[in-house]
């Protein structure tokens, strides 16, 4: 599918039968493209692209030591510290009360799904994608976080992902974004004593979780391309910074 203009594009590494999950948004905001498949069909998607911002929900790399240096100085006792196997921006965000999955510095102690996101970016770097922002390159990627991502939009921890009211109230935060995507208040609109009764509700309305979180990078894309000042850097760059789409994180979230 190919977009004459440009496009922001976010992709979750969800797992599953189908391990990608993607949402492409164009100039407006508005939902073009929902998808998932195999690594091949989303870099099909995104070969057909002439401009592209990508947003992906993985890390690049293992993590570079930073935030063990950081401890080391701080503690009495260097050779015993806890919780500096991760990246900066990890650490930084837990600080902040947001859970994240730490980066190993090794990475054969690294989730699956982080290892996948590794082999992606490079796959992404073979095709001539660079790190944003980089001036007057036509394709971009940037790192990004869910969780974190929707907890700074609400303010507050979200609701638990697998719910239907957390599905919900991600959904509902997105639309009130201006969002071309579905209004979730529609779902109400269509339940039924006779619905209810049968256990038949209208969840064509509601977006799964793995789309959710790729909505959500798209719309970090879009921020991040169109108005960085709406979106803040959370780490390093010399081993990687996590992009949210807020212009200033609380000190904590609960």
């Amino acid at each position: 599918m190919l977009f004459s203009k440009t496009t922001f594009i976010g992709i979750d590494l969800s797992g599953g039968r189908h391990p990608f999950t993607y949402a492409a948004l164009d100039e407006d905001c508005q939902l073009v493209a929902l998808g998932s498949g195999e690594v091949e069909d989303v870099l099909a998607f995104l070969g057909g692209q002439q401009v592209t911002f990508v947003a992906i929900n993985a890390p690049q790399s293992p993590n570079k030591g930073l935030v063990r240096k950081i401890l080391e100085k701080q503690s009495l006792t260097p050779g015993h510290l806890r919780g500096a196997d991760m990246r900066l921006a990890e650490h930084e965000l837990r600080k902040c009360g947001i859970s994240v999955s730490p980066t190993s510095s090794r990475l054969e102690t690294c989730a699956a799904w982080m290892q996948t996101g590794f082999d992606f970016h490079r796959k992404l770097e073979g095709m001539g994608f660079k790190p944003h922002p980089s001036e007057n390159a036509t394709l971009q990627w940037l790192e990004t976080h869910p969780h974190a991502a929707y907890t700074a939009l609400l303010g507050k921890l979200p609701l638990p992902k697998p719910t239907l009211e957390g599905r919900l109230q991600r959904q509902l935060v997105l639309y009130e974004q201006d969002m071309g995507i579905k209004d979730p208040m529609e779902f109400f609109e269509e339940i039924t004593r006779h619905r209810l009764l049968k256990g038949v509700l209208p969840t064509e309305f509601i977006y799964t979780t793995e789309e959710l979180d790729a909505l959500v990078a798209a719309f970090t894309a879009f921020l991040a391309a169109n108005h960085p000042s709406k979106v803040i850097w959370v780490g390093s760059n010399k081993e990687g910074q996590i992009v949210l789409p807020v212009a200033e994180l609380k000190e904590a979230y609960s």
